[in-house]
């Protein structure tokens, strides 16, 4: 049931009054509450069990022609006041050095609500059943001897937020995630290799239990822990090579968040966020003209997926969800914009406004920005089709510069692909690559069968930092004369 709102709207509404009567031209207060959980198992025992929650909210406004914000964990009368008073204070110092006025593109104010689909409410279940999925698995795992450890996690996180503005925008909205997973470590021959499943212990989405129970971490947890065991005997990705690259669908989902939801960030491209995430190579004046990657390659930007981390009724500005492409049939068309930035080249927002709760001003941020499925049929089929390569599956480390252009990965498992079968696994595998070239050498993409909602719950942007949920969907697909092995 999404969280009543009734006391806090009243004090929204006298906010906005107050930053009318000080002077703001435009403003908007959120109302933020946020309850997570996180749970690890960890070699037999319960390492930590962690409850947070927070409550507060912020207001944002437009003063001579410039923005201020502020924000406040106490929620009186007296201090919605202040604090609206004080964001128009910021705004009008602000306007002191602005470069130039802040226009807004236009959006229709909406009175609306909007509550994730939930089949099992993680919140309403006891901690024991909680905890007991993670403690089988994590002792599935441990029953093959020689691992040096074993984990098992969840996270459990709902967001309930109360958006108005002075152009008379009304939402209420109950956002919630689930997410875990398991790994085991093993040592050994100099060797530290680790298998994670479904994803480095990070993989989230939005919905209820439900999310975390249809990956069956106890029945995967033998293969997982065979694998962990098997990469200190495997041989090492070949050095300095050119081969194919077929990349799984999680470590293609994290390629696309790096190589293309962050520069095809409106802020970032226009120069306004740069310090800490750096800038991008998606200048404006590619829009609609850039070869980004092959005819194989629509990347889209969607924040109805169903599951997606990035999916919501509306943004932090009170725009609608909606649904459009960064790139299709491998050119560039579209950014991630907000009212802002989407006024600056003449467009509407895409709704992509988004803030690290109650206390921080909504930036930019990646909604579901997802690989799209292709026809190349199953992951068998893709390797039967492919003569010569290496299938790279679940990323360990990645690297990729400030515009984001040159980018290095390495994933946890590989194996070599000979005439069209899988063959022998091996251990470090890495690749590098320009975006565009590399975008340009896909030639093939799995079908909508291989197609999964993967998610980014950590993704750090903006001064002071802000974590990001972000969506990413993604199936398995193959990339031609590729480097490998760049790590000795």
């Amino acid at each position: 049931m999404i969280a009543s709102f009734s006391a806090e709207r009243d004090l929204a509404k006298r906010a906005l009054d107050t930053a009318r009567k000080r002077g703001a031209s435009y403003a908007d207060v959120r109302f933020v509450r946020r309850d997570e959980e996180n749970a690890l198992v960890k070699n037999g025992r319960l390492e930590s069990a962690d409850r947070a929650d927070s409550f507060g909210f912020g207001v944002r406004a437009i003063a001579d022609g410039a923005w201020g914000f502020a924000a406040s964990q106490i929620v009186t009368a007296d201090e919605a006041d202040r604090v609206a008073a004080l964001a128009v204070e910021i705004a009008k110092a602000s306007a002191l050095t602005k470069m130039r006025d802040a226009a807004l593109a236009p959006v229709e104010a909406k009175t609306a609500t909007f509550t994730t689909s939930v089949d099992v409410d993680p919140f309403a279940m006891t901690v024991d059943d909680r905890l007991g999925l993670l403690i089988a698995a994590e002792a599935k795992l441990r029953e093959r001897k020689g691992l040096r450890t074993t984990r098992a996690a969840y996270s459990i996180w709902r967001e309930d937020k109360l958006f108005l503005s002075t152009e008379g925008a009304d939402i209420q909205q109950r956002l919630s995630e689930v997410g875990g997973g398991i790994a085991a470590e093993a040592v050994g021959d100099g060797e530290l290799q680790i298998r994670t499943y479904p994803d480095g212990l990070r993989y989230q989405n939005s919905g209820g239990w439900e999310v975390l129970t249809k990956w069956d971490l106890v029945g995967n947890a033998p293969r997982v822990a065979d694998e962990a065991l098997a990469l200190l005997k495997a041989k090492p990705c070949p050095q300095d090579i050119r081969t194919n690259v077929i990349l799984a669908g999680n470590q293609l989902s994290l390629q696309c968040h790096e190589s293309c939801g962050h520069p095809i960030e409106l802020d970032r491209a226009l120069g306004s966020e740069a310090a800490f995430a750096g800038t991008s190579f998606l200048t404006p004046d590619k829009l609609g003209t850039f070869r980004y990657g092959s005819e194989q390659v629509n990347i889209r930007i969607d924040a109805t997926s169903p599951g997606g981390l990035g999916t919501f009724g509306f943004d932090d500005e009170g725009v609608p969800a909606s649904e459009g492409w960064a790139v299709k049939a491998g050119l560039f068309v579209g950014y991630l914009m907000s009212r802002e930035t989407a006024a600056a080249l003449g467009k509407r927002s895409n709704g992509t406004m988004r803030a690290d709760g109650w206390q921080r001003v909504p930036i930019i941020r990646m909604t579901n920005v997802s690989v799209m499925p292709g026809t190349a049929g199953t992951l068998d089929d893709l390797i039967a089709d492919t003569d010569d390569g290496i299938l790279m599956d679940t990323n360990r480390s990645w690297s990729i510069d400030d515009k984001r252009f040159n980018f290095q990965f390495g994933t946890e498992i590989g194996w070599e692909i000979k005439k069209g079968k899988r063959g022998d696994m091996v251990r470090n595998p890495t690749y590098t690559g320009i975006t565009p070239e590399f975008w340009g050498s896909c030639d093939a993409v799995c079908s909508e069968s291989e197609w999964v909602m993967w998610g980014t719950p950590n993704c750090g942007k903006g001064q002071p930092g802000q974590g990001a949920h972000t969506g990413h969907g993604a199936a398995p697909a193959r990339f031609r004369d590729v480097k490998v092995g760049v790590i000795k």
